[in-house]
């Protein structure tokens, strides 16, 4: 609109005097202030000509004696004028019959031969005004359960549901959330099946987002959400997303259904948390994760959920995670309840195997050589578990821990894959957490079962990659052997040691052995 900013005539007074004489030196301030008078008076000329124009072109519908839905949405400036409450349009829309077409575009599919107009101008058009929050649009909708009954169809097993209608179809149902609260969750508390259809769509990310906001993961828009979430912990839906982890489900709904968990967890006082966290449900969560050794997408979800029960911070979306998770591995232990925790720890040996890389036979090149096998990101995840679950300083954890053998299978994977950044990061974290920990067995298991200053002195001795067939980093032949790429993570971990030794008597004892007196990359 701004290409079409009207001229002021030679005539006006602005442009008279700011057509005076450049050399008058006391004119510049006041010439200058006369151009941003002008702009503004073009500028305010350009919109009331534009919001003028707007408001005609939908008023001229209106006008009409006979006239149709269609014509008000291909009107471009139709929600603009229902942001602004154009009084005449909205007794259109509120009316029965115009809201009930609405919702048609929003949850059915159109024909196969139908105009663009009809597949994708307005159905968006038709969100859009939902999404204005007209309360008597709103009320209309809410009030007749028809009405509610067809908005939900959308639903129905039967029937297809494409991404775009689905995300028509969450925002209008968000927007009932947040305007429209009681009734829309008196509805579906008679309409328990509404539930089980929107698990059953949880792959369907916009589903996904209407289900989290349901079930309370945002509980302040509900003014009775006590008793809500007593409901919905009555009912099934936990175990129904909780199922939704098993192998057979595609990799989107085990990602759905585990974001979904852990906004469940984020909102720790909720019912429906304590009901998660329960030792009976995360046995049922480590069964789904370990119920195929073939599944690596079930496996990564259900251990996200796990690492979510014993430190909700960590699934926090945020474009600063990284930093976010290095700042948090030197915080102190998250208090998590030990029945939780020890709900996990049978399950501690299966994922040991799993770590196993033995007899993994693939093959990934990379630009120094090759990784057989590469280390996965169901490997990955389970380190990073172990990570979260030494941080909760459970003792009984950190026993089991040792006498598994787990922390030692870590801690070999940190120097047989040396170009793996987060797989070092996680490592670090796990040897932090053991150096700190108030007992002397892990510390001592650390530094004498594992050989960590031995493993820390070869690598400083030796920091090219060997090429050894039986390791899973094998160097390019060729090329340059380049040099392990954990030196930082290994420079921090010494550093790490330096300090403890100074008031823990068991460390510096392991210090002052030998050789081992001289630890590498100290304040380097």
């Amino acid at each position: 609109m701004f290409w079409k900013l009207p001229v002021l005539s030679s005539s006006s007074p602005v442009s008279f005097l700011s057509a005076q004489d450049a050399n008058a030196p006391f004119l510049c301030p006041f010439r200058a202030s006369l151009c941003g008078i002008q702009f503004g008076l073009q500028v305010f000329v350009a919109l009331s000509s534009y919001f003028s124009s707007s408001e005609v072109a939908v008023e001229s519908v209106l006008d009409k004696e006979n006239f149709t839905l269609e014509e008000l949405l291909d009107e471009e400036e139709i929600i603009q004028e229902c942001k602004a409450l154009n009084s005449r349009l909205i007794n259109f829309l509120r009316d029965r019959a115009q809201v009930e077409q609405l919702l048609r575009y929003i949850v059915e599919e159109p024909p196969e031969d139908a105009e663009s107009k009809r597949v994708f101008k307005f159905p968006f058009i038709a969100c859009e005004v939902f999404t204005c929050e007209i309360d008597v649009i709103f009320k209309t909708l809410v009030e007749e359960e028809e009405l509610m009954n067809l908005l939900f169809s959308f639903l129905e097993p039967n029937r297809p549901h494409s991404a775009l209608l689905a995300g028509y179809f969450g925002k209008v149902v968000i927007c009932l959330m947040v305007r429209k609260t009681i009734p829309l969750m008196n509805y579906v508390q008679g309409h328990q099946d509404v539930f089980c259809q929107l698990v059953d769509l949880i792959g369907i990310t916009s589903i996904m987002e209407v289900l989290i906001r349901l079930v309370g993961a945002e509980d302040h828009i509900y003014p009775n959400s006590l008793d809500v979430q007593q409901w919905l912990a009555d009912s099934n839906l936990l175990e129904m997303i909780v199922d939704k982890l098993c192998p057979p489900s595609p990799p989107e709904v085990h990602a759905n259904a585990a974001e979904t968990l852990c906004a469940i967890t984020r909102n720790a006082s909720s019912t429906l948390a304590a009901k998660l966290s329960s030792p009976s449900f995360v046995a049922r969560i480590f069964g789904h994760a370990l119920e195929d050794s073939n599944s690596n997408s079930g496996l990564v979800h259900s251990l996200s959920v796990c690492i979510s029960l014993l430190d909700p911070k960590r699934s926090v979306p945020s474009p600063m995670l990284h930093s976010f998770r290095s700042q948090h591995m030197y915080e102190s232990p998250t208090p998590v309840n030990p029945e939780t925790v020890g709900a996990m720890l049978p399950k501690l040996g299966d994922l040991l195997m799993l770590l196993n890389v033995s007899s993994d036979e693939k093959i990934l090149p990379t630009t120094y050589g090759e990784l057989r096998p590469p280390l996965g990101k169901h490997r990955l995840k389970i380190v990073e578990f172990i990570a979260v679950l030494l941080k909760t300083g459970n003792e009984v954890a950190e026993k089991e821990l040792v006498t598994s053998g787990t922390i030692q299978r870590v801690l070999d994977l940190f120097f047989e894959y040396p170009f793996h950044n987060s797989l070092h990061h996680h490592v670090e974290s796990i040897i932090i957490s053991c150096l700190e920990s108030k007992n002397d067995t892990i510390v001592n298991h650390l530094l004498q079962e594992c050989n960590l200053i031995g493993k820390i002195l070869q690598t400083d001795k030796h920091p090219i990659v060997c090429s050894d067939l039986y390791q899973p980093t094998l160097p390019a032949a060729g090329r340059q052997t380049p040099r392990a790429g954990n030196l930082g993570h290994i420079t921090r971990i010494s550093n790490k040691l330096v300090q403890l030794a100074n008031s823990n008597i068991h460390i510096q004892t392991f210090l002052q052995v030998g050789d081992r007196l001289e630890i590498p990359f100290i304040e380097s």
